[in-house]
């Protein structure tokens, strides 16, 4: 089994403490602003390239802006992070196979993996297996999924599906606060951070230096960012205060032993 990109994730957490990953969605970024966006984030020091959207993505799409965006990453990977089985591409480094583990509709869980599968197989992608949790107000992701987001003020609910989560064997736990809505608090991130050992991924509405190394001083692996490419005038300062955040989260976080074991 490829494991090319995990270890290349896992050994940048190893010596980094922290990592950002830019998330660029083909429904509303065609190839040529996703080639901009991409080569702003790598020299702001984004660690990899995600693409995917919640709706309106087609596997033409995601090839279209994946091809343009291989132009510009060299070493730096670019995830599929796929909204549904027919926007994958066998043009990508790695896919995140996500689950949606409090989606109330099973197709979210296991039945759009399943279609996927195959797929996957025959385009030879590297898997990263993801539980995806959508958290407060969730956003469009969670209308898309079929979601009941786990309430902020109840905690141990988080925590108990993370924990689910890294019992089962996936290898990442991704809290996702919902595109440009309230990101996810320090707290939540401590809290679950404080009970899993595998690595931990937030994103959602995270979109300044403070935000950014409060969460990873908390515990957070990965952060994601997505809406501030798409808003922001200037893709590379905006991002390299966020990646600023995160490297000063970093000295913070490795004092506190909440960093992530290799798996």
């Amino acid at each position: 089994m490829k494991r090319k990109v995990k270890n290349y994730l896992l050994k940048r957490l190893s010596k980094e403490k922290a990592l950002h990953m830019t998330l660029i969605d083909p429904e509303k970024t065609n190839r040529i602003e996703a080639e901009r966006i991409a080569k702003e984030a790598i020299r702001a020091g984004t660690s990899a390239i995600m693409v995917g959207g919640s709706i309106g993505v087609s596997e033409r799409m995601v090839d279209e802006v994946i091809r343009g965006i291989k132009k510009i990453t060299k070493n730096i990977p670019v995830i599929l992070f796929p909204g549904n089985p027919s926007a994958l591409s066998k043009y990508a480094d790695a896919i995140w196979f996500l689950s949606v583990l409090n989606s109330q509709n099973p197709y979210f869980i296991i039945g759009a993996q399943m279609q996927g599968a195959p797929i996957v197989k025959k385009y030879n992608l590297e898997v990263l297996s993801l539980a995806y949790l959508i958290l407060g107000e969730g956003g469009v992701v969670s209308y898309v999924s079929q979601t009941r987001p786990l309430p902020l003020e109840k905690p141990e609910i988080i925590v108990s599906y993370a924990l689910a989560a890294q019992y089962i064997g996936f290898n990442f736990v991704y809290l996702e606060g919902g595109s440009g809505g309230k990101p996810v608090s320090s707290t939540i991130v401590r809290y679950v951070k404080s009970f899993i050992e595998i690595p931990l991924i937030v994103g959602g509405g995270i979109k300044t230096y403070d935000k950014a190394k409060e969460l990873v001083s908390a515990g957070a692996d990965i952060l994601v960012t997505g809406t501030i490419v798409e808003e922001s005038n200037d893709i590379y300062s905006s991002l390299l205060e966020i990646i600023k955040g995160i490297k000063d989260g970093a000295l913070l976080k490795e004092n506190t032993g909440l960093n992530t074991k290799e798996t």
